[in-house]
């Protein structure tokens, strides 16, 4: 079985001639499907509002367009709020999900007006000190053990370091109220990559249940609940992609049978989701530079894992198309393989491909997130560029690929140092 690329040969080979490989495509149009549907499915909550995961894609072309279909953004460190004030996101358009925050970071949050999610609850003083307690705020749940949908172990909540106890989430809001907060929501994020519809409104009634009980014993109103992230993408070409619509209207019964009768009705439903919205409308687009024939054949490719972690870091799978041999046989056994001084630098192991000869492109499926931005420079690899095919079919570069001038320039503090001089040199 395989998967179809969003882009055809020809088209690769006239991006090719403007930007070499490798780069990250990505599909404009596909995101902006991905969009609507996910707006459509919970439409039925009038104060909905998805915070794209800046971590999946930070890039602010990609981030303009989520902007433009109505979504906002969840941002976990200084560099992901600069980048979302610069491409226009405000106020509570913005939440702030981090952990072992620096202080400078709360207070730029705070200037912003973003939503803060407090991790921790010793993070309520050290919040105080640095930016103040919010009138609004949010607080992220852990609810421990194993989370489980159905007979499936979704995911292990216990092992996780994110969030707060049930205990500490009932202290919290009476710290939190003790300091001038007024209004609440929480937060949990209890899977990864989850394809089960089911999961959904399981992490929804765990958190809508908790907010009713909170708000049963203490009194305090709840504008928000973010549903965080978790749900996935069918990496394999044998999996399917989650029904955004069925999980959608499952969430709304959950929310009709916990949240109305404990008088919630009016409680924002927001989610965090970043793999789903872009993960699919990506491609690694690479070239075979060589193959090697000893214990296992080998084809090796100008990408690595500086480009894609995932396998990696994960054994993560993902899919690649030898771009002009999508109908030949896939009657020969890889490794494709990166340049990294790392035998798990491997995009593929054992992988079943039609006959790949040097020159050959491939395309590496589902690294619309987490792909460029989990890029690294060991060995000095330099991170890749960035293109956009827009939905008439043209394409801009959205990122340039970095240099060596780039890669040395942290080193290039003092020019009048002749080590800077050298390694100016060296660049050029």
């Amino acid at each position: 079985m395989q998967k179809k690329p969003f882009v055809t040969k020809e088209k690769l080979e006239q991006i090719n001639r403007a930007f070499p490989t490798p780069y990250h495509l990505y599909d404009e149009a596909g995101i902006r499907r991905t969009a609507r549907s996910l707006l459509a499915a919970f439409s039925w909550h009038e104060n909905y509002r998805e915070h794209y995961a800046v971590k999946a894609c930070p890039n602010p072309f990609i981030l303009e367009i989520l902007k433009e279909e109505g979504c906002g953004v969840d941002c976990a460190s200084m560099a992901e709020l600069k980048l979302a004030h610069a491409c226009g996101f405000e106020g509570e358009q913005i939440m702030f999900s981090s952990n072992e925050t620096p202080a400078e970071e709360y207070e730029y949050a705070r200037t912003l007006g973003a939503i803060i999610n407090l991790d921790d609850i010793t993070h309520i003083p050290f919040l105080a000190e640095h930016g103040g307690i919010p009138k609004r705020i949010c607080l992220r749940y852990n609810p421990g053990g194993a989370f489980h949908v159905s007979p499936t172990c979704m995911g292990e909540p216990g092992t996780s370091k994110y969030g707060m106890t049930r205990e500490q989430i009932f202290e919290a809001v009476r710290q939190l109220r003790a300091l001038g907060a007024e209004e609440f929501a929480l937060h949990a994020f209890l899977a990864s990559n989850a394809l089960d519809n089911a999961y959904y409104a399981a992490n929804a009634r765990v958190l809508f249940e908790l907010a009713a009980d909170v708000h049963r014993e203490l009194g305090v109103p709840f504008f928000m609940v973010n549903l965080s992230g978790g749900v996935g993408i069918p990496y394999r070409p044998d999996e399917a992609m989650p029904d955004i619509a069925l999980i959608g209207r499952e969430v709304e019964r959950t929310f009709e049978e916990v949240m109305v009768p404990a008088g919630l009705w009016d409680t924002r439903i927001s989610t965090e989701l970043g793999r789903f919205m872009t993960g699919p409308h990506g491609l690694l687009i690479t070239k075979a530079v060589h193959e090697k024939h000893i214990y296992k054949e080998y084809i090796g490719v100008d990408a690595c894992a500086a480009n894609l972690m995932r396998p990696a870091m994960y054994g993560a799978y993902h899919h690649i198309t030898v771009m002009g041999k999508e109908d030949a046989p896939c009657d020969h056994m890889y490794d494709v393989v990166g340049s990294l001084c790392e035998n798990n630098d491997k995009f593929a192991i054992d992988r079943m491909l039609p006959k790949i000869d040097m020159g050959d492109i491939l395309a590496i499926h589902d690294t619309g997130a987490h792909g460029f931005a989990m890029g690294y420079n060991y060995n000095g690899r330099l991170r890749s560029a960035e293109v956009l095919l827009n939905e008439d079919g043209s394409f801009r570069l959205i990122r340039r690929a970095e240099t060596l001038s780039d890669y040395f320039a942290t080193l290039c503090f003092d020019p009048e140092d002749p080590l800077c001089a050298a390694l100016s040199h060296a660049a050029d």
